[in-house]
């Protein structure tokens, strides 16, 4: 049960403008004094609210409508229409005091200077939020030691590598200590190593610090790690909202079960409940489509018929799930335009 809802949209809704070209010399001349245009939806009707302390992962496929989502969030972008409220106002009506409340952390883009040094970036974010030294002092120190930036403050920007510059840019985006972070795909391109650091800075800060969380990524280890609600759109549309577990609850029909065996590739005779989906050496991986047997039943006639090594259970990944919701909504689609 959501708190406070610190982030509000209703009915939110972006409309943009396409302009339709006609091709070759004379469609050139006659777009100069004649262009028609059509109107795409990019986030229709959206409608949630995210509570205090909530960590949020919102997902979709490109071109969804997640990043047109995030920026009306952020007031980079103004609604066509319906009503968005962070902290109590409308971010594109109150940028300056919006900017104030949030972090924002774009993985294909920095807010540090190029340049300068990563601390003179600091210092430059400590002035253009009017940062008190003591408290700027504090909030620093103790990004620093999280985040292991010591090493890295006198180095230029320019010479950082990824996995660096995001741990500054998420030092830049917390040194106002915000309410709201938002993050853009802030683990692409990392090494594991570095997706752990972030992923880590992460779950403390939102445990800690309430620090209320919305990530948009297509890396799914990233939601299944941090988030413990999950937002779908899908073509401008929300498909899903709710907790992740409850996800796997409503949509999961199946376990994996990885199996070793002490033969090489032993004859597989398959009930209706199993299906092979990966064969590696003496080990294979079986969907068990849950029905009227339990698994408890199914390991145990494995284990009669089989010389089996040792088994294991795993329940899906959420981006198999979320591909599996697409998949049955794109398949609905098909049906009833064929029926219509």
């Amino acid at each position: 049960m959501i708190k406070e809802a610190l982030i509000r949209t209703v009915n939110l809704t972006r409309e943009f403008k396409i302009p339709e070209s006609k091709e070759g010399l004379l469609g050139s001349i006659y777009n100069l004094f004649s262009r028609k245009s059509s109107v795409k939806r990019a986030v229709d009707n959206v409608t949630f609210d995210i509570g205090v302390g909530e960590f949020v992962g919102y997902v979709g496929e490109n071109g969804a409508g997640k990043s047109t989502t995030i920026k009306m969030l952020t007031g980079i972008l103004t609604p066509t229409s319906g009503q968005v409220l962070v902290n109590g106002i409308a971010p594109y009506e109150n940028r300056v005091q919006n900017a104030f409340n949030i972090g924002v952390v774009f993985g294909q883009r920095t807010q540090l200077w190029w340049d300068l040094p990563v601390r003179d970036s600091f210092d430059l974010l400590k002035s253009i939020y009017r940062i008190p030294d003591d408290k700027f002092k504090r909030t620093y120190h103790d990004l620093a030691d999280t985040l292991d930036l010591d090493p890295l403050t006198k180095v230029p920007v320019r010479k950082l590598s990824l996995g660096q510059r995001m741990r500054c840019d998420l030092a830049a985006a917390m040194l106002h200590n915000p309410k709201i972070l938002f993050l853009d795909e802030p683990t692409i391109g990392l090494d594991i190593i570095a997706k752990d650091n972030v992923r880590r800075f992460l779950a403390r800060i939102n445990k800690t610090s309430e620090v209320t969380i919305i990530l948009t990524t297509h890396d799914m280890d990233d939601i299944e790690t941090l988030c413990d609600r999950i937002i779908i759109i899908e073509e401008g549309k929300i498909a899903y909202d709710g907790a992740t577990e409850l996800l796997k609850r409503d949509y999961v029909r199946y376990k994996i079960l990885e199996i070793e065996f002490h033969d090489h590739n032993p004859e597989f005779k398959l009930s209706p409940m199993l299906e092979v989906v990966k064969t590696e050496a003496n080990k294979k991986w079986l969907h068990f489509h849950q029905g009227d047997r339990s698994i408890h039943d199914v390991i145990s006639a494995l284990f009669r018929d089989y010389r089996i090594k040792d088994i294991s259970i795993h329940e899906p990944k959420v981006g198999d799930i979320v591909k599996t919701i697409y998949e049955n909504r794109t398949q609905r689609r098909r049906v009833t335009a064929k029926d219509a």
